[in-house]
């Protein structure tokens, strides 16, 4: 892996192998409106729904970014790759598409559709205790053995401008709509995402304000842009936004959130519930917590609602739709709704 930061051109590369229906093309996930969020709220919203990707999050795009590049001898050896979930499912269904083996080590705890998923696209799951074993060193130690690829969830830039191509469209639909976007909100666990689309947004419009979505407890983002340095956060257990766990910002991922995030929100369970259960009874879609907390965050009342007397234009990505049965029902329970 080279530790070169990528650019707006990476993006655009990126974009290009995702396009290519010859190897299995990435879907061009819609932008989303509703009225109701957009009364509720006071802005005009866009909901950018990567729940709609291949696998159903915007992991396949870093993962299929990142395996078309390899040669014929690496692809050969095959990959290894550490998820609790989405990255697995993304890096699985790349490398089946292509061809390649890949080996996937997954937490025993990880949410039985993720692990589901992930296995019946192919992938050999190999699982650890995430609160007594170290995933990257397991992962480390079998491409060792095996002369194998490893292909990270976020710190890497092929994997960033990939998924970087999720705010080239976000932008390009927008302006299809003649709506020029003030502000992007992005859910982060290791910063892959939003590193990624922050390249786009500037891109498109200088002047756009990206900003970071956590959960509490795990807002490690949030807390590193006051410090102006990457903060860790003091727990890796489970919790409700299994995607979003991460233990601190990456090296690379830190590199350009830390000049280009406008700022940043941790939002409760409560609140992410409250989204989740929003999503399916208003928007009629399914998102999982961690691909919910933009928008809770908005929900919340956290993000400013007007500028110079004026809505403001905000997109929100909404990242993954992978979610259990028991907790999908708990959040709709939580909020009122089901039996």
């Amino acid at each position: 892996m080279t530790n070169t930061l990528p650019t707006f051109a990476d993006v655009k590369a990126a974009a290009a192998r995702l396009s290519d229906k010859s190897n299995g093309a990435a879907v061009v996930t819609p932008l989303l409106r509703s009225p109701t969020l957009d009364k509720l709220t006071g802005m005009t919203v866009l909901l950018k729904a990567e729940l709609l990707q291949y696998t159903g999050s915007f992991k396949f795009r870093g993962a299929f970014n990142r395996l078309a590049q390899l040669n014929a001898q690496e692809r050969a050896a095959g990959v290894v790759a550490w998820s609790s979930g989405n990255h697995a499912q993304g890096v699985a269904a790349a490398a089946k598409l292509l061809g390649i083996p890949a080996t996937i080590v997954m937490p025993a705890d990880a949410p039985a559709i993720k692990m589901t998923n992930t296995r019946n696209l192919g992938a050999e799951i190999v699982t650890y205790d995430r609160m007594t074993e170290d995933r990257e060193a397991i992962s480390r130690r079998i491409a060792a053995e095996r002369g194998a690829v490893v292909v990270p969830s976020y710190d890497d830039p092929h994997i960033i401008a990939g998924q970087g191509t999720a705010g080239l469209e976000l932008m390009a639909q927008a302006r299809a709509l003649n709506l020029v976007v003030d502000d992007v909100i992005v859910p982060a666990s290791g910063g892959g995402l939003i590193a990624g689309i922050g390249l786009a947004v500037h891109h498109a419009n200088p002047a756009a304000k990206v900003y970071v979505a956590e959960p509490a407890g795990y807002d490690d983002h949030c807390r590193s842009l006051t410090s102006g340095k990457r903060e860790r956060n003091s727990t890796s257990a489970n919790a409700l936004c299994d995607a979003l766990l991460a233990t601190t910002p990456g090296e690379l991922t830190w590199a350009l959130n830390g000049t280009a995030l406008a700022g940043g929100y941790a939002v409760s369970d409560t609140d992410v519930k409250k989204a989740v259960a929003f999503a399916f009874e208003t928007l009629k879609v399914v998102v999982e917590p961690g691909g919910a907390v933009a928008l809770a965050a908005l929900l919340a009342g956290h993000h400013k609602a007007t500028s110079g007397g004026r809505p403001r234009i905000v997109a929100v990505v909404l990242s993954g739709g992978n979610v259990d049965a028991a907790t999908f029902t708990d959040c709709l329970a939580a909020a009122g709704l089901g039996a």
